[in-house]
C-alpha cells in the first residue's frame, strides 16, 4: 500500500508506495482510508520540533485525522461488518486504569496516539481497535467525517465551558478555535468575541457568528471586551493558542467567578499570575484534552445533523495524497486554513 512515513530524524516526510498492508488482530478492523485531515500535531512532525523529535519514532506513517471503510474484520469483532463507513477515535487505551472505567478513557495512563505512538492514517489502510470505531452517519460528508477529530477537540472544549447564554471570548481562531466559533453559536452563546494574528481568520470568525474579533496585538481589545460585557469581562474564556500574551490578556479579559478551558498547548514555560489571575479572580480552570470518549462524538453527531454548524469555509483546501508536499505547504504557509488530503477513490 501507499503511506506517508516519517522517514529521517529532520524536516518533511516521504511517501512509500509499496509499504505492508497491515492484517487486523482479533478484535480489529482494517479500514481503508478515504479521506485525512492534517493538523497541528502532523505539522510539528513534519517540522521535527524538540516535541516530535522527543516523542515520534522514526518510520511511523503519520496522521490521525480520517474517514474510511471497514475492509476486513478480525475474527473476534462482533460490532461492524466490512462496507461499513467509519471514523475512529485516535487515542487507544488498554481500557483497565482508573480514568478508563470512570468515564475519562481520553486521559487514561499509557494512552496510544495514531499516527504519533503507533501507525496512523496518512496511508490506503489503517488497523484500529473495534472498540475505537465510530460509524458515520449517512447525511455526514466525507470531508467532515475525515476532520471529526479536531471537530471533537472544539466541540469538547465547548461542552465543558459551558457556553449557553453567556459571553465568550476565544483566544487563537486557528481551525480548533474557528470550529469553536460555530459549535459555540449552536451552543446557545450569547455573543462570541474572538482574537488572533491572522486578518482572514478574524475575518471568517465574524462570518461564523463571532460579535467583535480582534487583532491580538493590540492590546486595547481586552478593555473593550470587558467594556462589552457589563464592566466586567467575558462570562467564558477559551484559550485555543497557547500564546503567552493570549494567556495572560485572556485571564484579563475574562470576568471574575469566570470559566476558562484551555486547549492550547505553550511551546515553553512562562510567567503567570496565578494570584491575580485565577485565585483572586475565583475563576474556575478546566484543562480540555482529545475528546470524552464517546460522550463528544454523540455531541458533534447532533450538532453536525442539527444543520447549525457551519465548516465549509473553514475546510479550504483537498489534495490527493500524491501531493503532499503541496498540503503541508499549503497549510504552513497559512494559505490553507483545514487541508483534507484524498486518498481513496
Amino acid at each position: 500500500m501507499r503511506a506517508l512515513y516519517k522517514h529521517h530524524a529532520g524536516v518533511g516526510l516521504a511517501l512509500d508506495d509499496s509499504r505492508a498492508k497491515p492484517s487486523p488482530g482479533p478484535r480489529d478492523v482494517l479500514i481503508r482510508v478515504a479521506k485525512a485531515g492534517i493538523c497541528g500535531t502532523d505539522r510539528h512532525i513534519w517540522e521535527w520540533n524538540p516535541w516530535a523529535a522527543s516523542r515520534v519514532p522514526i518510520g511511523i506513517v503519520t496522521g490521525h485525522e480520517f474517514v474510511g471503510v471497514i475492509e476486513s474484520i478480525g475474527s473476534a469483532v462482533t460490532r461492524f461488518q466490512p462496507g461499513l463507513r467509519v471514523s475512529a477515535e485516535g487515542h487507544i487505551t488498554r481500557g483497565i486504569d482508573y480514568n478508563s472505567r470512570t468515564g475519562n478513557a481520553h486521559i487514561a495512563r499509557g494512552v496510544e496516539v495514531i499516527g504519533v505512538d503507533r501507525d496512523g492514517c496518512f496511508a490506503d489502510y489503517i488497523v484500529m481497535p473495534e472498540d475505537n470505531i465510530w460509524p458515520m452517519h449517512p447525511d455526514i460528508p466525507d470531508t467532515i467525517g475525515a476532520v471529526m477529530d479536531p471537530l471533537g477537540n472544539a466541540v469538547h472544549t465547548v461542552m465543558e465551558a459551558g457556553v449557553s447564554a453567556r459571553t465568550v471570548l476565544i483566544t487563537g481562531v486557528g481551525v480548533i478555535g474557528l470550529m469553536a466559533v460555530t459549535v459555540a453559536k449552536a451552543a446557545g452563546a450569547s455573543r462570541i468575541f474572538c482574537t488572533d494574528l491572522d486578518p482572514r481568520r478574524l475575518d471568517l470568525a465574524r462570518k461564523l457568528g463571532a460579535v467583535e474579533a480582534y487583532d491580538a496585538r493590540d492590546p486595547a481589545w481586552v478593555d473593550d471586551v470587558r467594556n462589552n460585557c457589563r464592566g466586567e469581562g467575558a462570562d467564558v474564556l477559551l484559550e485555543m493558542s497557547g500564546a503567552e500574551s493570549a494567556f495572560n490578556q485572556g485571564f484579563a479579559a475574562l470576568r471574575n467567578g469566570g470559566k476558562a478551558a484551555l486547549l492550547g498547548v505553550p511551546a515553553k514555560p512562562f510567567p503567570f499570575d496565578f494570584n491575580a489571575n485565577v485565585i483572586f479572580k475565583g475563576v474556575t480552570l478546566v484543562g480540555i484534552y482529545g475528546r470524552r470518549m464517546f460522550k463528544t462524538w454523540y455531541q458533534m453527531e447532533e450538532l453536525l445533523l442539527s444543520g447549525r454548524l457551519e465548516l465549509d469555509d473553514i475546510i479550504t483546501h483537498e489534495f490527493p495524497l500524491e501531493q503532499f508536499e503541496d498540503a503541508f505547504g499549503e497549510m504552513i504557509s497559512g494559505r490553507g486554513i483545514k487541508v483534507v488530503l484524498n486518498i481513496g477513490d
